[in-house]
């Protein structure tokens, strides 16, 4: 058996399931998996099934499991783990965690003071560029631009979070853009989309720092001059895009605070 298989007794107790969602579709925003972790918790809910009985780290891989195995969505664990941790979450999935416990190493960190993020993304989709490419299948093989890309994923995510520790956004900032600049490295920009890169490129014309959150058809940005934060987002709007300042939810007390 798998180190995260469990085996659960439910009582027999009929339910009727119905679900709304304002998660916008087909960005690359996760909104499928955030209506099976919904699902899951109402469900434990319902069953009396406590954090003791399905921890953390393994509610992620069960919903990891129904979406690739019921729904058949090819997906990776990052957006089930913060949907079930919530809040600002650093994630550790080196291969010697994974093959000893089936998960990784999953921490929550303080969201006292967090920058200014904005998010954007295509008012219609359907040029989001969404992400289907030979990557995955290149990891798999051990190619090693893929494996050395990851490697450097992994360093910028060390380095995003030594620099949220400090509340150095410069640097957080920085750490964005070579993220983008990575990962379009790997893909190329056929694969990302015209719309993606479009989006990027208005970004950047107003100096913010500028990522991709998901499979495509959303931005992620870090602007530090309020000013040409206010002509970013009439920028966006103009072009068509939704734009959202980020009110981070913090788990330990509501809506986390920004920087003073």
């Amino acid at each position: 058996p798998s180190p995260c298989s469990v085996s659960i007794a439910l009582s027999k107790q009929n339910f009727t399931l119905k679900y709304d969602t304002n998660i916008p579709r087909q960005v690359g925003l996760a909104g499928s998996s955030a209506i099976v972790s919904a699902t899951l918790k109402c469900l434990m809910k319902f069953f009396n099934i406590t954090d003791s009985d399905l921890p953390k780290p393994v509610r992620a891989n069960f919903i990891l499991n129904v979406e690739s195995e019921e729904l058949f969505i090819t997906a990776g664990l990052q957006d089930r783990v913060v949907q079930v941790y919530e809040g600002l979450v650093y994630m550790d999935f080196s291969k010697a965690l994974m093959d000893d416990k089936g998960y990784g190493e999953y921490i929550p960190m303080d969201m006292s003071c967090l920058p200014p993020l904005w998010l954007a993304y295509l008012g219609d989709p359907s040029d989001s560029g969404r992400i289907h490419s030979d990557v995955r299948q290149r990891w798999l093989n051990g190619d090693p631009d893929v494996v050395e890309a990851m490697k450097s994923f992994a360093e910028l995510t060390d380095g995003a979070r030594d620099a949220l520790q400090s509340r150095d956004w410069a640097r957080l900032a920085e750490l964005m853009d070579r993220n983008f600049d990575l990962r379009r490295s790997v893909y190329g920009d056929e694969c990302l989309g015209q719309g993606n890169l479009k989006m990027v490129q208005l970004a950047k014309q107003f100096g913010s720092a500028v990522k991709l959150p998901g499979s495509g058809g959303a931005v992620l940005g870090l602007c530090l001059d309020s000013h040409k934060l206010v002509e970013l987002k009439q920028a966006f709007q103009q072009a068509g895009c939704v734009f959202c300042h980020i009110v981070p939810f913090d788990p330990c007390g509501g809506r986390a605070q920004g920087p003073d």
